[in-house]
């Protein structure tokens, strides 16, 4: 774990490269073993930013035991800039949410979290 939902207005050229490209940064960023990120990008033609179409995003970034503070800072310097570069969205037009569900309140091999690596 963790998982990205990416909503942007912008309709990228290839949405595998996009996706694949960003998993990579996910992973570096997040410090996060890359088989453990799961990625989804969502094109939404209707994503209005102060009324314009404008690029902009919504991330959304759920993640097991690294979100904090001052990790987010991190976290949100290297995606800004990311979506700057690759959906020429600037750091006014997005927001990003962090979010630790915790360990019990999140399902994976037919069990939760939990009791996979024990309650934390």
């Amino acid at each position: 774990m963790p998982s990205l939902t990416i909503e942007t207005n912008v309709k990228v050229p290839d949405p595998k490269k996009f996706v694949t490209t960003f998993s990579k940064l996910a992973a570096t960023t997040l410090n996060k073993p890359e088989s453990y990120i799961a990625v989804s990008y969502r094109y939404n033609e209707f994503l209005s930013w102060e009324g314009t179409f404008d690029p902009a995003f919504l991330l959304v970034v759920t993640s097991l035991d690294n979100i904090a503070p001052a990790l987010n800072e991190q976290y949100s310097k290297a995606f800004f800039a990311f979506f700057e570069a690759e959906l020429a969205a600037p750091g006014n037009r997005g927001y990003i949410t962090f979010d630790d569900p915790g360990r019990g309140n999140l399902g994976h091999k037919s069990t939760t979290f939990a009791t996979i690596f024990g309650a934390k």
